[in-house]
This record gives C-alpha cells, sequence and structure tokens, in this order.
C-alpha cells in the first residue's frame, strides 16, 4: 500500500510537529512543522522539508546554513497526528549553533544549559 501525506492528521491550520532524531546517537534534535506538501517533499527529496510560520513557506533544513538533514527514515506516531524524521544532520541543528534545540533543562528548580554552541571551525 502507498502512502499518501493526507492520511495524517493536521491540526486547524493544516500543520503536523514534525521532531528530528539523529540517526547515529539518537538524540532529539528539533521540532517543527510540517504541511502534507512539506511531508511529500521531504519523502520525495530526501531533504527534510518543513513549514515555517512565521515566513509562510517551506523551509528547506540547511538551505541558507548548510547544516542539512537528510532523511534516513519518516515515522509516524499510532494517532497519526504527530511525524518523527530519523536524520543524518550535518553541523549543528539548532539556529543557536548548537547540536539540539533541546539544550536546557530544569534541574532543583533551576534552568541549566546542558550545551554550548559549537565553534565555527572557518
Amino acid at each position: 500500500m502507498n502512502f499518501d501525506p493526507q492520511t495524517l492528521t493536521y491540526d486547524e491550520k493544516g500543520l503536523i510537529p514534525a521532531i528530528a532524531q539523529d540517526h547515529a546517537s539518537g538524540q532529539i534534535l528539533m521540532m517543527a512543522w510540517m504541511t502534507a506538501d512539506a511531508v511529500r517533499r521531504t519523502l520525495e527529496t530526501g531533504r527534510v522539508t518543513y513549514w515555517s510560520r512565521s515566513r509562510q513557506a517551506f523551509w528547506v533544513k540547511g538551505e541558507s546554513s548548510g547544516h542539512v538533514q537528510k532523511l534516513v527514515d519518516f515515522r509516524f506516531d499510532c494517532d497519526r497526528d504527530c511525524v518523527l524524521v530519523v536524520v543524518e544532520q550535518s553541523g549543528p541543528a539548532c539556529h543557536t549553533m548548537r547540536q539540539s534545540c533541546f539544550y536546557t533543562a530544569v534541574r532543583g528548580g533551576a534552568e541549566v544549559e546542558l550545551m554550548a554552541p559549537l565553534t565555527d571551525p572557518a
């Protein structure tokens, strides 16, 4: 049976949350939004494509930064209302230059920074 992106459950704005996970380490890298067309483009090209709510446009991860996400596996949850893109991440995933957007934790009631920005080798 062929997969149809329209069979996923999108919110009233036509969006579905997408969690990116590094295939090698299992680390959760980021969360963003996809439309049915972004899902289709991701599956067709192998380059993860999100929907930018602020720009109201498609956003191919790494298009401007060079920190590309190459699709390794595409999964969805049992309710079909959240997707997991397992990726090969090139460079940092976060716009703050950290490997993951999830770099802050709450420990003992205080915010703790878990990772510093990566330095640019150039």
